[in-house]
């Protein structure tokens, strides 16, 4: 059975940080490709970022310079890192995990990070 398993998620201040967590288990982790997407209310859920297998790694213009994803494969395990967030980073975050390009990924139940003073 698969599970990925997000935490880290909270109240942050504007300008703060905060570091999620993706826990997988169910698959051989390190020939994923891992994403994190987010859903604000009233909003469509959009990628932040995604780590390849080889490294390789995407991020949406909204997270280039303050978001950095990034992977442990002897944890399983896959971050964000997020800095500088603003109010409209408030969101669900959503971790997924994908075999290759057009396959249906799996998902994480979400994390709500709420970015507000």
């Amino acid at each position: 059975q698969v599970q990925l398993v997000e935490s880290g998620g909270g109240l942050v201040q504007p300008g703060g940080s905060l570091r999620l967590s993706c826990a997988a288990s169910g698959i051989i982790f390190s020939i994923y490709t891992m994403g994190w997407h987010r859903q604000a209310p009233g909003k469509q859920r959009e990628l932040v970022a995604a780590i390849a297998r080889c490294g390789s790694i995407n991020y949406a213009d909204s997270a280039k310079g303050r978001f950095t994803i990034s992977r442990d494969n002897a944890k399983n395990t896959v971050y964000l890192h997020m800095n500088s967030l603003k109010p409209e980073d408030t969101a669900v975050y959503y971790c997924n995990a994908q075999r290759s390009p057009g396959a249906v990924p799996y998902w994480g139940k979400g994390s709500l990070v709420t970015v507000s003073s």
